[in-house]
């Protein structure tokens, strides 16, 4: 038996993938499982699909919702991959915000195109509706939607919203959908935060979910699945990790870092993302235009005092550096700003949301100049108009943490039921 280079090609990625499984049991999965464990990392849903032999796409026409995280455990794109093999019939790639390739910056797509790897057609899914997406659905010639993307595990992370509107839309257009999973970078040990309530409902936050949900996209998948989509659910297939517990941070898992997007250089900004975001809902800088953005925050006119006031609160598992920096782009560009450096000393202990709380208002104290933004951005990243009301009310951390204790605790319940992990 002969193999053709697309076939060896393909091959050769699948067995990269697989980190050198050889021989593996009937199907591969017990291989693949095995290597990634005696290598000491995690098995990612791509690695036990394709040692799977692709068994999920057998016969169907195939589209890929990625970006530049949809990576093998060896790096190579799963584009490149998947387009390879003579076992998978790939017709098409979905780029979400950002685009397929992440060259577009926060709210843009680099819009349709070819890709010069493969020569595959790239379709735009960035602010499309339901309706439109499954048209291009449609248009594309495909029956089964793959989705291969590393979240950050905060519900403003626009990428599971992407899931979401392609999962209602897949049920739409009568298409299948495979999650391929990834690990939450931040730990999934606890849901933290307060749960959007449906009137502010946006791309930052379609459904009642926490702000920091301690999901994967798959147990997210799910979730939505059975919860909000239970009039038109989607057929739906996961394919789970294997190796991955629910307290592990990405830098435990042995995986590759890609940076999901412009901003996200690395999964210490993950860390800080669900707290330091909320600043987008301000007129202080969240960084955006540095090396570490989502790290630092601030903006003109403040000093050490705020970092000081920062550390008074004693929040767990973090300290406040006062720090200065000048962004290249977005808020407050070209201008020195003066702010905090969050330091994460035991990620166990911290809290990324009471931390943001914590510094919401202590900016507002510090610094006069304290401000939302005019169109009230902060109640769509929040999900009410909750946080900014206690905050100009002079509430404190507690009081603010506290009024959403009883839909946290609902919200956590309803999620314990789509766990995947220990």
């Amino acid at each position: 038996m002969t193999l053709s280079r697309r076939g060896m090609l393909g091959l050769a990625g699948a067995i990269g993938s697989a980190a050198a499984v050889g021989a593996a049991g009937p199907r591969g999965s017990a291989g693949a499982d095995g290597a990634a464990a005696a290598a000491g990392r995690v098995c990612n849903g791509f690695e036990r699909l394709a040692a799977d032999g692709y068994a999920a796409l057998a016969g169907q026409k195939v589209g890929v919702v990625t970006n530049p995280t949809g990576i093998t455990a060896d790096a190579r794109h799963l584009v490149d991959v998947l387009h390879a093999d003579e076992r998978v019939d790939l017709v098409a790639v979905f780029g979400p915000e950002h685009g397929f390739r992440g060259t577009a910056q926060a709210g843009g797509s680099e819009g349709a195109s070819r890709d010069p790897a493969t020569g595959l057609p790239v379709y735009d899914t960035y602010g499309k509706s339901e309706q439109k997406l499954a048209d291009v659905f449609t248009a594309a010639g495909i029956d089964t939607v793959v989705f291969d993307i590393q979240d950050v595990g905060a519900r403003f992370y626009t990428y599971i919203w992407t899931l979401y509107d392609c999962m209602r839309a897949a049920a739409l257009a009568g298409k299948a959908m495979v999650v391929l999973d990834r690990p939450n970078p931040v730990g999934g040990r606890r849901a933290a935060g307060p749960v959007l309530e449906r009137p502010y409902a946006s791309f930052v936050g379609r459904e009642p979910i926490a702000l920091a949900h301690g999901m994967t996209a798959a147990e997210l998948a799910r979730l939505f699945n059975g919860e909000f989509l239970a009039d038109r659910p989607v057929r739906l297939r996961t394919v789970a990790m294997s190796g991955w517990r629910r307290e592990s941070f990405f830098g435990e898992t042995g995986l590759p870092w890609v940076p999901p997007s412009p901003n996200m250089p690395t999964a210490d900004t993950a860390l800080a993302y669900a707290g330091t975001c909320l600043f987008e809902g301000t007129n202080l800088s969240e960084g955006r235009g540095t090396t570490t953005p989502f790290e630092v925050v601030g903006a003109e006119g403040i000093d050490r005092r705020w970092a000081e006031a920062a550390n008074a609160l004693g929040l767990p598992g973090v300290w406040f550096r006062e720090a200065y920096f000048t962004p290249t782009f977005s808020k407050h560009v070209g201008k020195v700003c003066g702010g905090v450096r969050l330091i994460v000393h035991d990620r166990e202990a911290f809290d990324p949301v009471r931390s943001g709380i914590g510094l919401l208002i202590t900016a507002r104290r510090v610094w006069g100049g304290f401000g939302w933004r005019a169109d009230h951005w902060i109640d769509r990243l929040t999900g009410s108009d909750r946080v900014r009301t206690l905050v100009d009310a002079g509430a404190d951390v507690d009081e603010v943490v506290g009024d959403w204790a009883a839909g946290l605790a609902r919200f956590a319940a309803v999620r314990e039921e789509y766990l995947l992990y220990p």
